[in-house]
């Protein structure tokens, strides 16, 4: 009987199947409570990953919809069955609070359940079938068909903020596997163990479906050489990413440097700028001040759609609305960031800002080891747009007010900003003219556009796209939350005059 309360890592790495130690150990730094010796990754555990990956890709990816789909829900039941465990070593690692686990272990379960119930409806496999003409004139046409194949196997890394939701059983891993993809995860060295705990019931699963073994692997911790190797390797067809913008870069270059270069799908973070059009900061603009320091300290800012960029015009209704979120923040308590290099890369972003010109301090809090406190800024759009580095994104509670003297700066800013995950404008309907003339800028700017919200949290649907140009993502056409991200691993196949024998199941 599985006991679902208590959960002590052995500290290996899944490799087809079989737990496997490694020659040396790291020790994880949990947020409280105990760490634990973790067996450190290697480039010869992510060979052996790899080719027991591409000799499951045989069979799996030509399984039916109907056993993937059993395979994804085994995975979410197995999960939820040790849902107290993983509980209990995720708020140890992470420093997150219980209810913020409990609802990412939540979404976690949906995302695979989404993915089960998206594949068996068939509408991704976008099939089509020009028949033949044989009597067509000048020359006839011959029957073909097309449907979406999957294109084996596939790595991910898993995130530093999602423990659940963008890492070992996360949105990447659910894609890949409901597109037919076997997995090499790099786990992330923030939660080893709780990256551990899901792989076992990810383990769990295969086993019950009669899986694969090589459909799924993790390897933990390592270096810059263990990264390396998993991109490089000429058996990985796609590449998941969720972190920062220097190392998904560094990761996205070696993929184009290889023999055969593979797609990168990494998803860099942004600012997420919100615009505050004139009659919604003159109607509510102490409320949305307020608003914006609930989502600016959400979860200690550690969120990619955290908005960290508040566009407004200068004046006393502007200055209401920075006063009211200068007056929120100062209210929030300490928050736990979810490692020691995270709240030391927050400190070193708010340094940026001290003393800069152009930059005035409105709030400005000492952090003290991994307990993060908000800090806020303003400058103008002019030195805004001057000085490229208030653009880069600040992994934490901090946020900058960007005042304008008017519409037409405003639209000029918007025009200035890099890619992003999100934008949002609030308005009212006295605003509506000038949110038309912006909104074609911004949705350039944009995967998701939002009225009168805020950005942190990401609905997981199928109409949803969480990507953006770059440096929001490296692939503007893709989303790694929703449905829609099955896409990235799926690629179109045109069958010509195959009889019914030779062709795939979805098509037969």
């Amino acid at each position: 009987m599985l006991d679902t309360s208590v959960f002590t890592p052995h500290g290996k790495h899944l490799i087809a199947g079989t737990w496997v130690s490694g020659e040396t150990t790291f020790t994880s730094d949990p947020a409280h409570g105990t760490g634990y010796a973790f067996s450190v990754g290697t480039p010869a555990l992510v060979d052996a990953a790899c080719k027991a990956a591409e000799e499951a890709f045989w069979i799996y990816g030509s399984t039916s919809r109907e056993a993937r789909a059993a395979f994804l829900n085994a995975i979410a039941d197995e999960i939820e069955a040790r849902a107290e465990a993983i509980t209990q070593i995720g708020t140890q690692e992470t420093g997150l609070p219980e209810g913020r686990l409990q609802g990412e272990r939540g979404r976690t379960m949906g995302q695979l359940r989404l993915f089960a119930e998206h594949i068996l409806k068939g509408d991704y496999l976008d099939i089509r079938h020009d028949t033949a003409l044989p009597d067509r004139q000048p020359l006839p046409r011959p029957d073909i068909k097309l449907v979406q194949r999957p294109i084996g196997p596939v790595a991910v890394f898993g995130a530093s903020n999602f423990p659940l939701a963008f890492s070992t059983a996360g949105s990447d891993t659910a894609a890949a596997l409901a597109a037919g993809c076997p997995v090499v995860v790099k786990g992330h060295g923030a939660h080893p163990g709780t990256g551990e705990i899901v792989a076992e019931a990810i383990l769990a699963a295969i086993k019950k479906t009669g899986m694969p073994k090589g459909v799924f692997s993790l390897v933990q911790g390592g270096k810059r050489d263990v990264g390396q190797a998993l991109v490089q390797h000429p058996l990985i067809n796609a590449v998941g990413f969720t972190g920062s913008l220097g190392g998904g870069r560094a990761l996205f270059d070696l993929c184009a440097q290889r023999a055969v270069p593979i797609p990168f799908f990494g998803e860099l973070g942004s600012v997420n700028p919100m615009f505050l059009l004139p009659g919604a900061i003159k109607a509510r603009g102490d409320a949305l001040g307020t608003g914006w320091a609930g989502s600016l300290t959400m979860g200690a800012g550690q969120f990619c759609t955290n908005p960290g960029v508040a566009v407004v015009e200068a004046g006393s209704k502007g200055d209401a609305f920075v006063a009211a979120a200068a007056a929120a923040l100062k209210g929030v308590a300490a928050q736990c960031m979810l490692t020691d290099g995270i709240a030391q890369a927050y400190e070193e972003g708010k340094s940026r800002f001290l003393g800069r010109p152009g930059v005035r301090p409105v709030l400005v809090s000492d952090s003290e080891g991994r307990n993060a406190l908000p800090n806020l800024f303003e400058t103008d759009a002019a030195d805004y747009l001057r000085d490229h580095a208030l653009g880069e994104e600040v992994f934490g509670p901090l946020g900058l007010v960007v005042r304008v003297s008017g519409a037409e700066e405003m639209e000029a800013l918007a025009r200035g900003f890099d890619g992003q995950l999100t934008v949002t404008l609030h308005m009212d309907e006295d605003d509506t003219a000038l949110a038309q003339r912006m909104l074609p800028v911004l949705e350039r700017k944009a995967g998701r556009v939002l009225v009168n919200g805020f950005p942190t949290g990401v609905e997981v649907c199928d109409a949803m796209v969480h990507g953006g140009p770059y440096p929001a993502s490296t692939n503007f056409g893709a989303t790694s939350v929703g449905t829609l991200s099955i896409r990235r691993f799926l690629r179109p196949v045109s069958y010509q005059n195959l009889p019914a024998a030779l062709l795939p199941g979805d098509l037969s």
